[in-house]
């Protein structure tokens, strides 16, 4: 059963969720439908996407984790630079509105934030700790990368692997555009904004990839 801390991650997350979602589908979705429509062999399809996705995944996995890695040394190289007066004001005034938000009383606050104003380095320190509190480690960040890339990645090719090839391609168009409906709407949700719109683009990236898919699938055949 999923624990707390689980979905404390997961919303941590999301991101790399939507992105890792969007990457998948659309990217395998076009290799596939590129090789469906130019064999009639299930099997030529089903290895082709299936070492697509795997191969797509673990590289969105590496390339997160590097990203976010860079992030974090780049964050820890800043913090060891010079302190100006203008980052040390901006660092206790974030701190204090922190603690302010979390229910310590204002006479404290103060105590802390005089403490902090004559400790600069110390200020910008316990700023970054609380930005670093509210994000995810580059770890949790890879993982949720390659899961989400590979659902998404295989919901395309797994059809030919148990039906027929005319089912086959149906039934992956089928489930790809309901995921990438899907996706859409949890986009503009965690947006707030227009879901139809967020919809529209999901599904027309989608069908772009699969158009240039299928023209080099044909040109190739």
């Amino acid at each position: 059963m999923p624990t707390p801390r689980l979905f404390a991650s997961l919303k941590a997350c999301i991101g790399d969720v939507v992105f890792g979602m969007e990457d998948g589908a659309v990217s395998i979705f076009g290799l596939v439908f590129g090789v469906a429509l130019s064999t009639d062999d299930p099997r030529a399809v089903l290895v082709a996407g299936a070492t697509g996705a795997a191969a797509a995944a673990v590289s969105m996995m590496a390339g997160s984790y590097l990203d976010a890695e860079s992030v974090r040394d780049a964050r820890r190289a800043r913090r060891a630079e010079a302190v100006d007066a203008a980052q040390s004001r901006a660092a206790v005034e974030a701190v204090a509105l922190a603690l302010s938000r979390g229910g310590m009383a204002g006479r404290d606050v103060n105590q802390v934030t005089d403490a902090l104003r004559r400790a600069p380095r110390a200020a910008l320190g316990l700023r970054a700790e609380l930005s670093d509190a509210n994000e995810a480690s580059p770890a949790a960040q890879a993982f949720w990368m390659f899961a989400s890339d590979l659902f998404a990645g295989f919901t395309p090719v797994l059809p030919f692997a148990f039906l027929p090839m005319e089912t086959a391609r149906i039934v992956s168009l089928s489930l790809t555009a309901l995921l990438l409906a899907a996706l859409g709407v949890g986009r503009g949700l965690v947006a707030k904004s227009s879901i139809p719109r967020a919809v529209f683009e999901t599904l027309a990236i989608a069908t772009s990839a699969a158009a240039a898919g299928v023209l080099v699938g044909k040109l190739l055949s």
